[in-house]
């Protein structure tokens, strides 16, 4: 079985915590060759760790011959120029999100991937929440009907205080965990490119100058309408989903999931009356509801995991990857548009 020799771009909380010990336990799929990192103790740790050659210095790390796949998890600011000149070594990129400081900087690397026939994909490991591949089936079931309004909530009350609290890093909330969660929200878009009708980015109770609280509208030509907040200054977190349909609806947590709905045969016809209420009452009628439930099962494999098998598989069988970097740049796409709108007071004109 093929093993992909891997360099990791990093070993701080992403390199170290995710990427290095997921790929440490898919051992027949992957091998950790190489590591840079500029700190001296995290090159000692991971040559422990993982048995493979260190370096303090980026450029004589992409000079390794045996790498053949780099993996980017350095502060955000490093991910585009660190990713170019990987491609100009000849590597393959795994990247985090987001995949550079902006779209015209991700579409500069799209095309150089291409143009040197590398594989390049994005790190958007929350498509594969188990809470949201179970919603997407949901819906695609189309017993609750069309979707209308989506709420997508990620609240805690917990300050920052490290570099991803700095814009001069790449730091805020909007671009670290709102690339996920605007990854998730596109996925309910298909095809389509939604407007962003209101976009507030605020700092609340973190150090630093970066946003801690964001809160989105996006909508659709179908008329969907999808509201995301991500707040670090929240006391009374609210659940992480809420859908409403024409049929029913969708409420749930990252590990149980509640929906229903009433078949379209049991909804009662009735016509349209224009004139008074009769015995003065207003309109009320039973609903024949039907619920489901479904609980995360326990023992699957993690995002991360689930990504890097997807990727292995993609990348021996010279298969795309598992999220290509034209739907990433989509994400920043829209995250531009997100500090642009908030930039000039929130409000799409």
């Amino acid at each position: 079985m093929k093993r992909i020799k891997v360099g990791i771009s990093g070993i701080g909380r992403a390199g170290w915590n995710i990427h290095g010990k997921t790929l440490s336990k898919l051992k027949d799929m992957y091998e950790i060759v190489a590591i840079f990192d500029p700190l001296r103790e995290r090159r000692e740790e991971a040559f422990k760790k993982f048995h493979c050659r260190t370096y303090d210095d980026y450029d004589h790390f992409l000079e390794d011959k045996e790498v053949e796949l780099v993996i980017i998890a350095s502060p955000t600011y490093l991910h585009g120029e660190q990713t170019l000149k990987a491609f100009e070594q000849g590597k393959n990129v795994v990247c985090e999100k987001p995949m550079a400081e902006n779209s015209e900087k991700a579409e500069e690397l799209i095309n150089l991937a291409k143009k040197y026939g590398l594989i390049y994909s994005v790190f958007h490991n929350r498509r594969y929440d188990p809470d949201y591949k179970k919603i997407l089936q949901i819906i695609n079931e189309k017993k609750i009907g069309e979707p209308f309004l989506i709420k997508s909530n990620y609240h805690l009350f917990s300050r920052r205080w490290d570099w991803q609290a700095l814009k001069k890093f790449g730091g805020g909330e909007l671009r670290n965990s709102g690339a996920h969660f605007l990854d998730q929200l596109l996925g309910f878009y298909h095809d389509e490119e939604p407007e962003v009708m209101f976009c507030d980015l605020k700092r609340t109770i973190s150090l630093g100058d970066a946003e801690d609280h964001v809160k989105i509208i996006l909508k659709g030509r179908s008329g969907l309408v999808c509201d995301l907040e991500i707040s670090r200054g929240c006391a009374y977190p609210q659940e992480r989903w809420l859908i409403m349909a024409t049929r029913g609806g969708i409420w749930g947590t990252e590990t149980l999931i509640k929906w229903k709905w009433v078949k379209e045969e049991d909804i009662v016809e009735r016509r349209l009356e224009e004139g008074a209420a009769p015995g003065r009452l207003y309109n009320s009628e039973k609903i024949p509801w039907h619920e489901e439930s479904w609980e995360c099962p326990k023992n699957l494999p993690t995002t991360f995991e689930a990504y890097y098998i997807d990727f292995y598989n993609a990348y021996v069988n010279g298969k795309p990857p598992p999220v290509s970097p034209e739907s990433s740049a989509e994400v920043l796409k829209l995250i531009e548009k997100c500090e642009r709108i908030a930039s000039e007071g929130g409000k799409q004109e």
